[in-house]
This record gives C-alpha cells, sequence and structure tokens, in this order.
C-alpha cells in the first residue's frame, strides 16, 4: 500500500523570541545560509519553560525580515522540519533543523520599549 501524499505534511509553524544574532555564511554554491535560534514557550505547568530551537534559511525574505530583528524580538517563522546528518569527532551525529521559509518580526525589543510589526508606512 502506498501513501497518498495529502496523508504527509510536514510544516512548521513557530512564534518564539530570537534567542541571539543570526549568523550567515556563504556556502561553496555561493548562497547565503543564516541560521538562528528561536526559544519557544513551553505550555504552563510543564517542568521545563522553554526550548531553544534551530532555524535556517538560504532565502532572502526571511534573511532582511531577520536583519531588522533585535535579540529577544517575537519572530514568526514557517518552513519544513529537516535532519541534518554529520560525522564529527564522536562518530555520527544529527540534528533537527527548521528550514525556514518565510519569517516576520512580531515585535521588537530594541531600545525604548517594544513596538507592533512593521507596516509599510515605518518600515
Amino acid at each position: 500500500m502506498t501513501t497518498a501524499p495529502d496523508d504527509d505534511d510536514n510544516h512548521v509553524f513557530l512564534r518564539g523570541r530570537l534567542a541571539d544574532e543570526p549568523t550567515t555564511k556563504e556556502l561553496p554554491s555561493g548562497d547565503e545560509l543564516t541560521v538562528f535560534r528561536l526559544t519557544v514557550s513551553r505550555p504552563p505547568g510543564d517542568r521545563v519553560r522553554v526550548d531553544s530551537i534551530e532555524c535556517a534559511t538560504t532565502r532572502a525574505r526571511p534573511r532582511r525580515a531577520l536583519e531588522r530583528a533585535a535579540v529577544g524580538a517575537v519572530v514568526e517563522v514557517s518552513g519544513s522540519l529537516r535532519r541534518r546528518f554529520w560525522r564529527g569527532p564522536a562518530g555520527p551525529a544529527s540534528r533537527y533543523t527548521v528550514d525556514v521559509a518565510t519569517a516576520r518580526v512580531i515585535r521588537s525589543d530594541r531600545a525604548g520599549g517594544a513596538s507592533r510589526a512593521r507596516t509599510p508606512a515605518s518600515a
């Protein structure tokens, strides 16, 4: 029995705080890879309060949105969950990363207090 395409869906939506400054590096292909982490709250009553989730994108639009965001800004991202494999000093390793297709700054906590998401007039 085969699985119909509609039975599977790898779509991730996260809203969280930017944990640190995004870093961008140029890949051998010439593409730019931007990597960042979002801190996402867990439900009340959970022993662990937050999860830190690694995100990455090679797309220009999400990268430009993240350039405007300060550490602590509330950011929404959507994309797909990917498992990355590599060989390290201790042997094979893997990690899940959100492959970001879209990113939007919801609230930026820059000096002077919080502000709402940018509108075309304020951008």
